[in-house]
């Protein structure tokens, strides 16, 4: 494609912070925005200057100038949105998870093979600047070979809107899958899971899920390597961490404890090195270099939660918009593509069924078939 993208963000929470990142990337154009409601519809499109306003989703998969749209919905509204778009003809950006059961990934998988249209699902830590250091030491050689990973996403969700309450920990697990798999460039084959602790009984009767806790290991496809990830939502206090580690046979690197800490690499025996992590905002467009540092708002009560918590995601909302425009517009798949993101969203929903089953393997179809 040699014009812009046209885009449309669906969803106005979250997804305001792509706003000014579409407007300024110079591969793409926010072509238009969607919310239900007319006045915070309104409100965004006035403060970022967009015309196209729809209320209704139908409205934007029937506009032909949109060519692509970015879903930052509910979460059980991810999977049939994507697909309609595909269907519709559109390439897709949904932020996580890709979808709430093993059916509704593969229809995404069919509907984009079906469509040729590009999926991408937007996980933030693996185009965070603390993965893209660890990519880098992995591409030096400095790591060695990888012999285990680990990932936790541990954040008490009270509070958050009602869909979230009682929501079992896995069917939210892409933050601490995604890098373990991006790491070794792979996909999971299996996964058992063990439930801990219990929520509080009005929780556990939303999605029939009584744990606090969920604790998965899983193997990766075709490679002498597997990972462990744990992850809560309710019935436990802890500072908020999406982290992963990466044991080698030359380094290891491990996420540090608490907020304002430096992560560790481990070097051989006693030494370790504390580690400043870089910005890389060079791998980026010059005009939407900015945004690895700061959101769409300004500090204080404007702004977004996802820069209250997790330090704005490690700065990946320009590096997600870039990767989907440009392989869109190179005319390759994504990163990750409709396989990665099927896959890594299959972890979280079959390691819950396996917590159910009491810790029973389960096997993680492969969708590339």
């Amino acid at each position: 494609m040699t014009r812009p993208l046209n885009i449309a963000i669906v969803g106005l929470g979250f997804g305001a912070e792509f706003i000014p990142i579409y407007q300024r990337h110079p591969q793409a154009r926010l072509h238009a925005i969607c919310q239900r409601s007319r006045d915070k519809l309104d409100a965004v499109g006035d403060a970022f200057g967009v015309a196209v306003r729809y209320t209704g989703y139908e409205e934007v998969l029937r506009d032909p100038s949109i060519d692509a749209v970015h879903l930052n919905t509910p979460i059980h509204l991810h999977a049939p949105q994507a697909i309609a778009a595909l269907e519709a003809g559109k390439h897709v950006a949904c932020t996580v998870p890709a979808a709430t059961t093993v059916d509704e990934c593969r229809r995404i998988v069919a509907a984009a093979r079906a469509s040729g249209r590009q999926y991408m699902m937007m996980e933030t830590v693996i185009w965070s600047r603390e993965f893209l250091y660890v990519r880098q030491l992995r591409d030096q050689g400095r790591l060695g070979r990888i012999q285990f990973l680990r990932g936790a996403h541990l954040q008490n969700m009270e509070g958050w809107p009602g869909y979230w309450e009682g929501l079992p920990p896995m069917h939210y697990a892409t933050h601490c899958v995604s890098p373990c798999l991006a790491l070794v460039r792979g996909e999971a084959e299996s996964v058992a899971c063990l439930g801990s602790g219990r929520i509080a009984e009005p929780l556990i009767a939303r999605y029939g899920s009584p744990f606090s806790f969920e604790t998965a290991h899983f193997r990766v496809r075709n490679q002498d390597l597997a990972g462990e990830v744990t992850r809560y939502l309710f019935g436990a206090q802890r500072q908020y961490t999406e982290s992963f580690d990466v044991y080698g046979s030359q380094a290891s690197f491990e996420w540090q404890r608490v907020e304002g800490d430096e992560p560790a690499l481990h070097l051989g025996g006693e030494a370790v090195e504390r580690v400043a992590i870089p910005d890389f905002a060079e791998l980026l467009p010059e005009a939407i270099r900015a945004f690895t540092t700061r959101g769409v708002y300004d500090a204080g009560e404007h702004q977004h939660r996802s820069f209250i918590q997790g330090s704005g995601h490690g700065g990946s909302h320009p590096h997600l918009v870039h990767e989907f425009v440009s392989a869109i517009q190179a005319g390759r798949p994504t990163f990750p593509d409709v396989y990665q993101s099927a896959n890594w969203t299959m972890v979280g929903i079959l390691a819950h069924e396996s917590a159910l089953r009491g810790g029973a393997p389960i096997a993680i179809p492969d969708l590339r078939g």
